[in-house]
């Protein structure tokens, strides 16, 4: 700390040098006329025609060469600038070599030119400081380590480490590619609120907090939007989807994430083998687009993308591997997993132990595939299936042993989804804080009918899984424990 003081005090020291030869520290707007980039490209053409270019960015880094300087500056791409006395002008120079420093945001007034060893760059005949540094920045070499330390300070991990930056790029394409994917298909884009006094959706432990106004508590969504898109369906809007923020009050893993983007869509008229047909096109146009290929390595896994989607049954899987049918009602699930050591609530229902039982076996597929048949008390919002009304017409996309999106012909049945909101009552009753919320009013929606759907949603676990990373990781700012 005795260090940065320093340095934090020799800084301040400089833009007093700079005040005092009549240069603002931090001034409102830059002159520049190019984004490095655009110069870059364009440079054999500034070359001929000797046109002046303002150019700005952060300094990165500074090499003096027999009186002169080699300045690199970063503004999204890195350009090179090169100063010499004589045609900087002596002032100048020596202002710049007495107060800039690595970190610094400036910008430089000069003509293209290249060099002898061929690089393109921009001989200076003068500067502005923009913004002066006054932390030094870490070492670009070996950046931060500690991984606590890059998450809060994620805007420094950034500009030291390129393929971060990188990363929220396709982050940024990654969405945007769903988006067009959707709005192409004629899907009208929905916000639905973030504040809700019933949460619904998806099971999941919500976050409370008190609305002033109203005086009452309310919960930040835990989906996005799901039974209010589907209030749209009955409105009459056959295709809308929304892209946002939910939040779950939930464990950390490099899986999940506390508050996180997930995009729901919802399609009059379909049902979930039309579905699956749909997403394993989006999934395949998401790895084209943002990526160019469809080929992964994840978590041990090679996955493509192009082969043919597996057909994974769920209770096939569950007697297979624990000789139990979830189908059975008499199936002893407390005790299959009190003998292989996997721990569970006491009083946990039914439905929480198969979930806690598959969660061991899902750790073993590859995919991509979906899985399918799974039982009617583990979807209360799905549409039982005509084949066999003991399950629900429902799919997960399986990759690489975890379930990367789920799917499924909406519930539209109102005295159907009434009782199933009645067990899920009962669950919450009994103390299961992931049970889902009966929803009343959205009952009342669906009693004045909603055309068969299908639904659809998936978080940014998938993006995760594509790069590679963890959840957090692959995040712009997680959220920390203050210091």
């Amino acid at each position: 700390m005795a260090l940065l003081e320093t340095v934090r005090t020799e800084r301040l020291a400089k833009i007093e040098r700079l005040k005092a030869s009549g240069m603002e520290a931090y001034p409102a707007r830059t002159h520049r006329t190019h984004a490095i980039e655009a110069f870059l490209a364009n440079h054999a053409a500034f070359v001929a025609s000797g046109e002046e270019v303002v150019l700005a960015g952060r300094v990165i880094s500074m090499r003096e060469h027999g009186g002169s300087l080699f300045v690199d500056l970063f503004d999204g791409m890195k350009g090179q600038c090169y100063l010499q006395k004589d045609k900087l002008g002596e002032e100048s120079y020596d202002l710049f070599v007495s107060t800039v420093d690595a970190g610094d945001i400036i910008e430089m007034k000069g003509i293209a030119f290249t060099t002898k060893r061929g690089m393109p760059s921009l001989e200076g005949h003068s500067w502005r400081m923009l913004a002066k540094s006054l932390r030094p920045l870490p070492d670009e070499w070996f950046g931060i380590k500690d991984e606590d330390e890059r998450y809060r300070k994620r805007y420094l991990d950034i500009i030291l480490t390129k393929e971060l930056a990188e990363r929220l790029m396709r982050r940024s394409k990654f969405w945007n590619t769903i988006r067009t994917y959707l709005l192409n298909r004629h899907f009208v884009e929905v916000e639905t609120p973030v504040l809700e006094t019933t949460t619904g959706g998806a099971e999941a432990r919500p976050f409370v907090t008190h609305h002033n106004a109203l005086d009452m508590d309310v919960y930040l969504r835990i989906s996005a939007g799901e039974l209010w898109q589907k209030r749209l369906l009955v409105a009459g809007l056959p295709k809308v989807f929304e892209i946002g923020r939910i939040f779950r009050n939930e464990g950390m893993s490099a899986e999940h994430a506390q508050d996180y983007t997930q995009v729901e869509f919802y399609e009059a008229f379909k049902d979930y083998e039309e579905g699956m047909t749909m997403i394993t096109d989006l999934y395949r146009t998401i790895a084209d687009e943002v990526y160019g290929t469809r080929v992964f390595s994840i978590k041990g896994f090679e996955i493509d993308l192009d082969q043919d989607w597996q057909r994974y049954d769920f209770c096939e899987l569950m007697k297979q591997e624990y000789g139990l049918d979830p189908l059975d009602d008499n199936a002893d699930w407390e005790s299959v997993l009190t003998e292989r050591g996997i721990s569970f609530d006491a009083g946990a229902g039914l439905e929480r132990l198969v979930d806690i039982a598959w969660k061991q076996v899902r750790k073993t597929l590859s995919g991509p595939g979906f899985l399918v048949n799974v039982p009617v008390y583990m979807e209360p919002l799905a549409k039982k299936s005509d084949k066999d009304p003991r399950v629900v017409e429902r799919f997960q996309v399986m990759l690489a042993g975890s379930e990367i999106g789920k799917g499924f012909s909406e519930l539209n049945d109102p005295l159907d989804q009434a009782e199933r909101f009645k067990r899920q009552g009962e669950l919450r009753a009994a103390g299961d804080e992931e049970a889902q919320m009966p929803d009343a009013e959205f009952v009342e929606a669906l009693e004045y009918g909603m055309p068969p759907a299908f639904g659809f949603g998936v978080s940014e676990r998938l993006f995760s899984f594509l790069e590679g990373v963890s959840v957090r990781e692959a995040q712009a700012f997680p959220l920390m424990r203050p210091r």
